[in-house]
């Protein structure tokens, strides 16, 4: 399995529009990695998507990548979920004459339970994909908590966080390599034992309460933020109890205001205490 970030951003992307802080300013200069787009990940091998943001199309095609065996959505959450008529994008064929002639090709879509309930109540998410299931371009399956999807050699297993509407996923090719993806939510999480020491686990970054490498405080200790949200330093703690071989950390929030070559110091000196974190960007492809 390779492990590709389409997307290494937030619920705020880099540069947001109308910002003129420094990291949107040198986004909009430099590009490259310096700006971000929405949260998702592609496995490559068994060639799977998790999460589609709004520039789900735009990720792909940046990429290269045009077969997608499955997707799978982690919460009904928009940064996550509004690029979903990518579906539609890849999949329609608008001018086949005559109909029985068309081009068909449908993409299978993978809900964990409680993503499919709370579509159902979100953003008109459930009516877009039964609309688009109707149309033949892709196939809606609903997975049970527990149960396990094998797609292309590799075991799927989706488990519900701590914030129970959210799910990561746990991978297991037939070779013995295990990836942990967990888009986003760890907000009072604690790794079981069934997945320390795991090869690659791809993680969200969290918030920052204090400046990473000043310590300066960034957000007031009362706000809400704190209590729905993990913080860096959570998300830490989390990172020494997995024990991944490897670990990436996206969902890099642009308010959180730090630069690439601060997250470059801060990826040293996470690594001199021994954690092997890389801060992902658009576009990091790691081997599993």
């Amino acid at each position: 399995m390779k492990v590709e970030i389409l997307g290494s951003g937030g619920a705020t992307t880099t540069p947001r529009p109308g910002c003129e802080c420094r990291v949107c300013v040198e986004a909009r200069e430099h590009g490259g990695r310096h700006a971000r787009t929405g949260p998702s990940t592609f496995v490559h091998g068994p060639n799977l998507l998790f999460d589609t943001p709004e520039e789900a199309r735009l990720q792909l095609e940046r990429a290269g990548i045009s077969e997608i065996a499955a997707c799978f959505y982690s919460h009904w959450h928009p940064d996550h979920t509004m690029g979903r008529r990518v579906w539609e994008t890849m999949n329609a064929d608008w001018r086949g004459w005559p109909p029985e002639a068309k081009r068909q090709t449908a993409t299978d879509v993978f809900l964990p339970a409680q993503v499919a309930e709370d579509l159902r109540v979100y953003l008109g998410g459930w009516e877009h994909l039964a609309f688009m299931e109707s149309r033949g371009w892709i196939r809606v399956h609903v997975v049970p908590d527990g149960e396990r999807v094998e797609v292309g050699g590799v075991e799927v297993r989706p488990f519900r966080l701590a914030e129970d509407y959210v799910y990561a996923f746990e991978l297991r090719d037939v070779d013995g390599s295990r990836l942990l993806v967990a888009p986003d939510e760890l907000n009072g999480w604690r790794p079981p034992v069934e997945l320390r020491g795991c090869d690659l686990a791809v993680l969200p970054m969290g918030v920052c309460e204090h400046h990473p490498l000043t310590g300066e405080r960034r957000i007031h200790p009362e706000h809400v933020v704190l209590r729905v949200e993990a913080t860096f330093a959570e998300t830490l703690a989390i990172v020494d109890e997995l024990a991944a071989e490897r670990v990436v950390l996206s969902h890099i929030e642009e308010l959180d205001g730090l630069t690439v070559d601060e997250l470059g110091e801060l990826e040293r000196r996470l690594r001199a205490q021994g954690r092997p974190v890389t801060f992902a960007w658009d576009g990091l492809t790691v081997d599993v």
